[in-house]
């Protein structure tokens, strides 16, 4: 690989954190980090201090004043600073890059994406080919074993075959602030993909959420300390079944 190369892919991997990127890019910075090493680990370290930005940061709201400017920007498609900011940042090593770049782009008062922008990108990305699946298998108990040692919790795998969600396999993904176990189901010739990780702090306390980004549907919510987000582009209403279904065949603790 060259230097020219990872210089363009590392602003492309902000891109793609970011959800900027179309499918045909977002496929071409996956086969990168297939086989970039570096590219690999300033994704993980953007990722990682996502996460830290997210939890530990304060939130203000910005000042009526910024605001409007900010709106009369947009509204003007006055050049903003993300483009050269990105571009300088590079210069000063991955780390503090990341969170100049995370910084510039993120709005006072709350994060640029929320939860379900990641998660929607996280599910476009793994519709590329080769990236959907790390283990395949239409067995829970096959699924189920297979996170442990890959992840730092036990995530929740149920079959749904029977109610026509049939589980196809999972794989280990990355969500600001934590991985996440992502278990893929399939409605006829759709895919659905289950994010499920240990809730966090911010996390607590929030109602369950559903909506669509670009096309996909999707649903949040959260059970026995773990929160959930169910993405596909399945209708809503089917994707609400899902949701219900999935909950409901939740194992009863004793």
């Amino acid at each position: 690989m060259t230097s020219d190369l990872c210089h363009e892919m590392s602003l492309l991997v902000q891109a793609d954190m970011d959800g900027e990127l179309h499918a045909a890019e977002a496929a071409r910075v996956a086969a990168h980090l297939e086989t970039c090493a570096a590219c690999q680990e300033f994704q993980h370290q953007l990722l990682a201090l996502s996460g830290v930005l997210r939890r530990d940061l304060p939130r203000h709201r910005a000042p009526d004043h910024l605001r409007k400017e900010v709106r009369t920007r947009i509204t003007n498609r006055t050049p903003g600073p993300s483009a050269s900011l990105r571009r300088w940042a590079l210069g000063i090593g991955p780390a503090l890059a990341a969170g100049i770049v995370l910084f510039a782009l993120m709005p006072l008062g709350e994060g640029r994406l929320g939860m379900s922008d990641w998660v929607v990108a996280a599910h476009v990305r793994a519709l590329q080919p080769q990236h959907l699946l790390d283990v395949a298998s239409t067995e829970q108990h096959t699924v189920k074993p297979w996170f442990a040692g890959r992840l730092p919790f036990s995530p929740p795998v149920r079959d749904l075959a029977s109610q026509g969600f049939p589980l196809v396999g999972g794989r280990v993904d990355a969500l600001p602030g934590s991985p996440a176990a992502a278990l893929v189901y399939k409605r006829r010739e759709h895919v659905i993909n289950l994010f499920a990780w240990p809730t966090l702090p911010e996390e607590q306390g929030k109602q369950p959420v559903s909506g669509s980004r670009e096309g996909y549907n999707f649903v949040g919510w959260a059970e026995d300390g773990m929160t959930i987000w169910a993405v596909s582009d399945l209708n809503e209403r089917e994707l609400a079944e899902f949701a219900a279904r999935w909950v409901a065949s939740a194992t009863p603790t004793m």
